[in-house]
């Protein structure tokens, strides 16, 4: 086990590292980051522990290290995705102007959540008293049910969409044609939110400049005003490029000066019009880059010929160094040739993998057929350690990709974006919750894939059971 533990876990930590450097803004605190690589790290981990666990459930040699880490994490990823995030993500959300009326705002917030779930939950347990006499029971099988069917079901349906759509995806991308046509299509969708973008970015500063001219040195209100006055200031410096022009002011504009509360609101549309002008911006100069690139590629390849099989960049200079020539031609043969059908080769690997899985899912139901191909494979390695670990890793590493996959398509589309160097403190807070949420089922899916035959429990399983209340999911 420890010699799969030394590949892996060095590995889950690198993949947190550096997906958080990728998308992560530059404004986003260091408790932050703090906080939602802790959870990712908590959540992946779950990747090492299963292999490790059906490895040890099979050669029969069960190590209490293995238990006492799946309650670490399970309930790290319980109070990080229950408690601590939505705290904070509220926090970061907030526009006010101490910690005190932060926090205060964050919990009023959540508890309105909380309550509407308690509600909801408060009218299936009087159900059940009333439907059933010995209700004790009934009530712990109500919380697991409700909790073990919203993660699983609602954990089937994004792996579902991730093990069709990354093939699909990845085919198309090889697609040059395909590509060029998708890209033109976005760019044109991005500059017209860019565009909107930078208008409510400028109106939001035009309204700030405006009421900060209108209230006077001795306003009761003046330190707050300052604050925001410097948020802006220092936004500005950040980005000495940055024009603003064409701010034009409503007749609701110059409302903001009541109360803290409003100066509160002023703050935060400020701050949250900045984010959102970046995001835009970030991602439509990737799709223009990624559209020119593809352009340079595809004419690079029609010119093979007159260009000797050299890769000629419009973006860069010539290469003039004695291996400069081999260079080109071996950038020419990576962007021309091999990335294209590596892709292609990719897509069909992850193509099978996912018609296994969902292959696999049939096997859920009770038969006397084994369909997994997983099982199948454990089944044969027998009790080889590392092999089983291995075989267990890849695919559940896959479905883990491909529910995240779906998590993020979805929210990006209403709740929360993900965007290179330019995600929020509040969006990465969201997503890191949604993931700690979806670890333990995606890891219990897995589980039921492989068929350790007999009474054998995994050591998850023997955890899951034991504990008051699996609410998690």
């Amino acid at each position: 086990m420890w010699a799969f533990n030394l590949v892996s876990l060095p590995l889950t930590v690198g993949m947190v590292v550096a997906t958080l450097r990728y998308f992560a803004s530059p404004a986003v605190p260091l408790y932050v980051l703090a906080t939602v690589g802790y959870a990712w790290l908590c959540s992946l981990s779950f990747i090492i522990l299963v292999p490790a666990d059906i490895s040890t459930t099979i050669t029969g040699y069960q190590e209490g290290d293995v238990g006492f880490f799946w309650s670490w994490t399970y309930w790290s990823t319980f109070f990080l995705s229950w408690a601590i995030v939505p705290t904070l993500q509220g926090y970061e959300d907030a526009g006010d102007f101490t910690v005190k009326e932060r926090l205060k705002t964050s919990i009023h917030k959540n508890l309105v959540y909380y309550k509407i779930m308690g509600s909801i939950g408060l009218v299936g347990i009087i159900l059940i008293i009333i439907m059933r006499h010995d209700w004790a029971g009934g009530i712990m099988g109500f919380a697991m049910a409700c909790s073990n069917t919203f993660g699983l079901v609602t954990g089937a349906f994004l792996l579902g969409f991730g093990l069709s759509e990354i093939p699909k995806n990845i085919w198309k991308t090889a697609d040059w044609t395909r590509r060029q046509k998708f890209l033109y299509h976005r760019i044109a969708n991005m500059a017209a939110n860019f565009d909107n973008a930078h208008q409510e970015y400028c109106h939001a500063i035009a309204v700030v400049q405006a009421t900060s001219k209108q209230m006077s040195k001795r306003d009761p209100l003046r330190p707050f005003m300052d604050i925001i006055d410097n948020m802006l200031a220092q936004m500005l410096r950040d980005d000495p490029l940055f024009k603003p022009s064409g701010g034009k002011l409503g007749e609701d504009d110059m409302d903001y000066d009541t109360d803290e509360n409003t100066m509160a609101a002023l703050r935060r549309q400020l701050r949250r019009a900045n984010e959102e002008y970046y995001r835009c911006k970030s991602k439509y100069t990737s799709y223009v880059m990624e559209a020119l690139e593809l352009e340079d590629t595809i004419k690079n390849y029609e010119q093979r010929d007159a260009n000797e099989w050299k890769y000629i960049s419009g973006f860069r200079e010539n290469r003039s160094c004695t291996l400069g020539s081999f260079f080109d031609f071996i950038e020419f043969i990576w962007r021309c040739i091999l990335r294209k059908q590596l892709m292609k080769v990719l897509a069909v690997i992850l193509g099978c993998i996912s018609a296994a899985i969902l292959l696999a899912e049939a096997t859920l139901l009770p038969s006397d057929v084994d369909l997994s191909l997983f099982s199948v494979l454990t089944n044969v390695v027998g009790k080889q350690e590392v092999l089983v670990q291995v075989i267990a890793f890849i695919p559940l590493m896959y479905m883990c990709i491909c529910t995240y996959y779906s998590l993020f398509r979805i929210g990006m589309m209403v709740v929360y974006s993900l965007t290179p160097r330019q995600t929020s403190s509040v969006s990465l807070l969201m997503i890191c919750s949604m993931i700690a949420r979806y670890a333990p089922p995606i890891s219990y899916n897995f589980l039921n894939l492989i068929h350790l035959g007999g009474n054998s429990k995994t050591t998850f399983e023997t955890v899951l059971i034991s504990l008051p209340f699996t609410v998690l999911f």
